[in-house]
C-alpha cells in the first residue's frame, strides 16, 4: 500500500466487555504510533462499546453514519444493486462471515452529538481489532476507503522495515498467509475461467487460481527460508562456546539504542515501532575477556500476530539459544509492566522460558524522583539506566560480567612455549589474571568457564 505524509487516517476502536477504558486507552494510543509509522495522520477516532467485535460490520448503524462523516463513504453496507450469488456460493460466504445478526442494541450505537464535524477527510479507516474478510468488505462498503485492521498494518510495517533476506522472506511467508483468506473480498473473483479438456467444466475461479499460486508462493518461501536457517543453525553452533547476552523487549522500548552503546556499531535507532527486525550480533565494546557477545532482536506487541511470531522463530531462536537475556522496558512508559508481560508470552512460545534473565529499566533519565524511588522498591535487582548515561553503561557492564564470573572457575594452566596457538586461544575465551615465566614455558591463570577450561586441557593433551 502506497503511502505519504500527507495520508490521513481515521481510527476505529471496539470496547468489549472484557476489555477496560484504560486498555482500550493504551491500545488506541499504541494504534496511534503504529498509524503514524505507516506515515498516516490520524484526523479522528471513532469508539464503540460493544458486546462484541464479531458483528458482519463491527459498529452499529449509527456508528458507521458517524465514520462516513469522516471517509464520505455512504454509512451502509448496503449496494445499489444485488448480485445474484450461485445457491453454493451464497450458502459458502453465508458460512464464512460466522457472524451474529446486528439484532441487538449496543452502547452509544447512535452517531455521537458531541462528535464534531470533521475538518478533514479521512483516506483509510484502521480498525484495533483483527477483522474477518467479511467484516473488512462491509466496513470498507460503508466507508468508501480502504480499510486496514491491526494486524495488516503491523505486517505492512515488518515489509517496510525488513532489510535482510532472511527477514524479507519471513514478513512475505507472513503477508501471502494474511493476504489469501481475504482474495474473495476483493471482487472479480466469482468469474470462471475455461474448462479442462474440450472445454467442458466450470474451471477454476480467478480466485482459486490466485490462492493456489499463494500455496505454491509459500512453499517457495518457506524451502529458501529453511536454507538460510541451516546457515544460521551452523552459525549459532559455531557460536556454542561463547557467552551471549539478547536483547528482548517491547518494540520501542530503546533496545537498538542499548546494542549501540554498549558495542560501538552503528544500527538504525529511530522513534518508530519495529525499527529493527533483523538479528545483530556483536562483541561487548571495549572487548572484554572472556568475549562477550550481544543480540539485538524484534520487537514484540501487544496483539502480535501469530503467523508473525512462527515466521520470526528463526530470528528469535537467537534470544532462545543466549546464555542471558536482558529484559529492555522504557521505564517511563506506564504499561511497561504489560508489555513486559507480553515479551514473555511471546518468548515462551520459542521456548525461553528457562533462560536466566535480568530487567533492565531503560530511559530512566524521563523519571520523576518520586517514581524513580518507587521503582527501586518495585524492582529491587533492576539495572535502572539511560543510554546516554557512560556511567550508568558500564554500571551494566560490570553486571554482566559479575553474572557470567559466578559459573567461572580460577585455575593455573601449564603452557610449553609451542603452544602458542592454544595461549590465543586462551586470550580471547578466558580472562588472564597472570602470567610466570620459566626456562620452559609459562604458567598462566585464568579464570574461565568450565566448558572452555575443559577444550583448553584437552586440546594440550594432544600436543
Amino acid at each position: 500500500m502506497t503511502t505519504h505524509s500527507q495520508s490521513r487516517a481515521v481510527l476505529v476502536a471496539i470496547q468489549t466487555p472484557r476489555v477496560t477504558e484504560d486498555e482500550l486507552d493504551s491500545s488506541l494510543q499504541e494504534l496511534t504510533r503504529l498509524v503514524k509509522t505507516l506515515g498516516y495522520h490520524v484526523v479522528g477516532v471513532v469508539r464503540q462499546k460493544r458486546s462484541s467485535d464479531k458483528f458482519a460490520t463491527v459498529l452499529g448503524e449509527g456508528k458507521l453514519i458517524e465514520l462516513a462523516q469522516w471517509t464520505g463513504g455512504p454509512g451502509t453496507i448496503r449496494a445499489s444493486f444485488d448480485r445474484p450469488l450461485h445457491k453454493a456460493a451464497a450458502k459458502r460466504e453465508e458460512a464464512e462471515a460466522g457472524v451474529p445478526e446486528e439484532s441487538e442494541e449496543d452502547e452509544a450505537d447512535a452517531p455521537s452529538e458531541s462528535a464534531p464535524h470533521p475538518r478533514e477527510q479521512a483516506e483509510i479507516v484502521i480498525v484495533d481489532c483483527d477483522l474477518s474478510p467479511s467484516q473488512l468488505h462491509n466496513l470498507e462498503r460503508a466507508a468508501g476507503v480502504p480499510v486496514l485492521d491491526r494486524t495488516g498494518g503491523i505486517i505492512e510495517i515488518f515489509s517496510r522495515h525488513a532489510r535482510t533476506k532472511a527477514a524479507r522472506l519471513q514478513v512475505e511467508i507472513a503477508r501471502l498467509n494474511y493476504l489469501a483468506p481475504r482474495l474473495r473480498e476483493t471482487g472479480g473473483g466469482r468469474d470462471r475461467q475455461s474448462g479442462g479438456i474440450g472445454g467442458k467444466g466450470a474451471g477454476e475461479t480467478s480466485v482459486e487460481l490466485d490462492k493456489r499460486r499463494i500455496r505454491d508462493r509459500l512453499k517457495e518461501l518457506r524451502t529458501e527460508l529453511a536454507a538460510i536457517g541451516d546457515e544460521h543453525h551452523m552459525r549459532r553452533a559455531r557460536r556454542e562456546r561463547e557467552l551471549t547476552v539478547a536483547l528482548v523487549g517491547y518494540t520501542n522500548a530503546g533496545k537498538s539504542s542499548l546494542m549501540r552503546a554498549m558495542t560501538g556499531i552503528d544500527v538504525l535507532v529511530a522513534d518508530k515501532l519495529f525499527a529493527t527486525l533483523d538479528t545483530t550480533i556483536r562483541p561487548l565494546y571495549p572487548e572484554t575477556r572472556p568475549k562477550v557477545l550481544m543480540t539485538d532482536t524484534v520487537g514484540f506487541i501487544k496483539k502480535l500476530p501469530h503467523d508473525l511470531v512462527a515466521s520470526f522463530k528463526s530470528t528469535l531462536d537467537e534470544a532462545a539459544g543466549a546464555s542471558l537475556l536482558l529484559f529492555v522496558v522504557d521505564a517511563s512508559d506506564p504499561s511497561f509492566r504489560s508489555q513486559l508481560d507480553v515479551t514473555r508470552t511471546v518468548l515462551a512460545e520459542v521456548g525461553a522460558t528457562d533462560i536466566p534473565s535480568l530487567l533492565v529499566l531503560n530511559k530512566q533519565d524521563r523519571l520523576g524522583p518520586e517514581a524513580h524511588a518507587s521503582l527501586k522498591v518495585e524492582y529491587p535487582e533492576a539495572v535502572f539506566l539511560s543510554t546516554r548515561s557512560r556511567e550508568d553503561l558500564n554500571a551494566l557492564r560490570e553486571r554482566i560480567m559479575r553474572y557470567f564470573e559466578r559459573e567461572m572457575i580460577d585455575e593455573d594452566i601449564r603452557l610449553p612455549f609451542t603452544a602458542q596457538g592454544v595461549l590465543a586461544e586462551i586470550r580471547a575465551r578466558m580472562r588472564v589474571l597472570s602470567e610466570d615465566y620459566d626456562a620452559e614455558g609459562l604458567t598462566i591463570r585464568v579464570r574461565s568457564t568450565p566448558e572452555n577450561l575443559r577444550v583448553i586441557k584437552e586440546k594440550l593433551v594432544r600436543l
